[in-house]
């Protein structure tokens, strides 16, 4: 079977490259860090997910040369903020039959690009086969073989089915979609909203204030979605509604953990200065902030993060003020 490869080799890049190799893949995995590669070269044990441990046909590299070169498939595993400084740096090993997979979950700042428009920005717009492989779904539950459901999605139909081909197993189920941008939006601004859920949990707030919190978010999702030109049957799907449940409601996800630090009353710099691994919904809370005024949406619980994370306002007051605003007709 032709290489494929994975730049990125976090807990999700990692989770992922374990599902191909297992289905036989030749997989290869690139890392920044020479002496990364080294470990998992000699232990095959992940760094960070105990319990990941790699069969001996997976290579792994610190040579992008040796990564991206006579690779039929690139997957993109490192944060959103980074693609474009990778890509930038490395775009001459790129060939535009290559399929360029994102599995990241963000939208770049200042630019407000979401992932596969930074692909095109940055490799051109002769690379047709940039797709994104999104849903609900912890690197945790997936290296044990629980049942889990995935999207991917491309403006090109073949690109997207063989993506989904390739990530279906028989504890792995992938659907197709043709909005890339409804995917990777509702992908990025769930993890907005597992801020505020994390949050609500810091402070002590329960299943009514969570199950309120998860309804309005989706619509301010939906809202600033369909705004940008999404569908909205997108946001009523896997890579949406399913993502933001279990980012919103499992001890697993990074960016809850983040909201209930800050509900607990940690500083923002404090928390992160401790986390191995990164919380893509911090930043998108930045870029929904500006996309937000770009396009002129009324999104409370988005902008309430926002202030508490940048500046400064207190969760409660934020809770107050969301919860004493003018009675409105339910949308």
């Amino acid at each position: 079977m032709n290489k494929i490869s994975f730049l990125g080799c976090g807990s999700w890049g990692g989770a992922l490259g374990l599902v191909l190799a297992n289905k036989g893949v030749h997989v290869t995995m690139w890392h920044r860090n020479p002496d990364v590669v080294q470990t998992l070269t000699d232990s095959r044990n992940h760094y960070l997910v105990p319990g990941l441990i790699f069969p001996d046909s997976v290579l792994f590299t610190s040579s992008m040369d040796a990564a991206v070169l006579g690779a039929s498939i690139v997957i993109i595993a490192v944060p959103s903020q980074s693609i474009r400084e990778l890509l930038q740096s490395n775009k001459y090993l790129f060939i535009n039959d290559q399929t360029i997979v994102n599995v990241s979950k963000g939208i770049e700042i200042d630019t407000l690009m979401t992932v596969s428009e930074v692909i095109v920005d940055v490799l051109g717009d002769s690379f047709t086969k940039v797709v994104t492989l999104s849903g609900p779904s912890h690197a945790e539950e997936v290296i044990q073989g629980h049942p889990t459901t995935l999207v991917s999605a491309s403006a090109n139909s073949e690109a997207a089915k063989d993506i989904q081909s390739l990530f279906s197993n028989e504890v792995l189920r992938t659907y197709a979609n043709a909005d890339i941008k409804g995917v990777e939006l509702g992908g990025s601004m769930k993890n907005v909203i597992a801020i505020a859920a994390g949050i609500c949990d810091g402070i002590g707030y329960g299943d009514n204030t969570k199950a309120a919190l998860l309804t309005r978010g989706m619509t301010e999702i939906s809202r600033l979605g369909t705004a940008m030109g999404a569908e909205l049957k997108t946001f009523q799907g896997l890579s949406a509604i399913g993502d933001l449940i279990v980012t919103c409601l499992s001890q697993h996800s990074r960016n809850r953990r983040v909201g209930q630090a800050i509900g607990e009353g940690k500083s923002l710099d404090h928390i992160l200065s401790e986390m191995k691994m990164v919380a893509e919904g911090v930043q998108s809370a930045k870029s929904v902030h500006q996309l937000r005024q770009k396009y002129k949406v009324n999104m409370p619980i988005c902008e309430a993060v926002y202030q508490i994370l940048f500046e400064g306002k207190d969760p409660k007051q934020s809770v107050t003020d969301l919860m004493t605003r003018e009675l409105r007709l339910e949308d």
